[in-house]
């Protein structure tokens, strides 16, 4: 007999539950295969629940979102919204987008809890003046320095923060030291592409995009509520 598939009014949570008479509840009937995968998840779970107990400490995190796939932003902003169910308050600074069109900004950016800066002029290859590029990266570093001393703010998210490091328009051990002398329970999120080793070095989290497959490749331009 199949089990029956309920939700909890209050919580909206699935549980599954066996019927009354079915072969798992009566005590000797449970198939070889099916005690062999209990003693797999009894096994799991006792090298789960060791390590949380072992995992006792909380302090503010540097999570680094790099790679050439799609997703970096979107699962920085994943975050974001996490951090805003949870009763934080958040920092965002763009450091190379440089329009206040996208989802993410008009959905965010009058957030009572959100403190939205769009410091970027675009790519530099839209600019195509390094002068003008790193002047801009300077000024929206300022903003940057006044988010991470900022004791309010509970994370703060550099997007596209390794575009202006990888071009040397931000100087990486200031960038550091900015990052390392915040308050101690603020998480910072870094996004973009080619994150280098030191800042990869110097973080909590890291995780990596890989590109496997994109649609742009094929000529379908970007695409409203899923890339921009």
């Amino acid at each position: 007999m199949s089990r029956l598939c309920i939700s909890s009014p209050v919580s909206r949570r699935w549980r599954f539950v066996a019927p009354w008479g079915s072969q798992s509840s009566q005590p000797g009937s449970v198939p070889p295969s099916e005690l062999r995968h209990r003693e797999r998840m009894q096994r799991k779970k006792a090298v789960v629940d060791a390590a949380v107990a072992r995992a006792g400490k909380s302090r503010g995190l540097l999570l680094v979102l790099t790679g050439n796939g799609k997703g970096k932003s979107s699962s920085a902003f994943g975050m974001v919204v996490r951090a805003l169910g949870r009763g934080l308050r958040v920092g965002v600074a763009q450091f190379v987008k440089g329009h206040s069109d996208t989802g993410e900004a008009t959905f965010f950016r009058h957030h009572p809890a959100v403190t939205w800066q769009i410091l970027g002029e675009g790519f530099s290859w839209e600019t195509l003046d390094r002068q003008r590029d790193a002047a801009a990266a300077e000024c929206a570093w300022t903003v940057a320095q006044g988010m991470l001393a900022d004791p309010l703010l509970d994370l703060v998210l550099l997007d596209e923060l390794t575009f202006p490091l990888k071009h040397a328009y931000l100087d990486i051990d200031r960038v550091l030291a900015d990052i390392q002398n915040r308050p101690r329970n603020t998480h910072v999120v870094v996004t973009g592409r080619a994150a280098s080793a030191v800042l990869i070095d110097a973080a909590d989290t890291v995780t990596e995009m890989r590109d496997v497959k994109h649609a742009f490749r094929t000529g379908v331009r970007a695409q409203a509520g899923i890339d921009l």
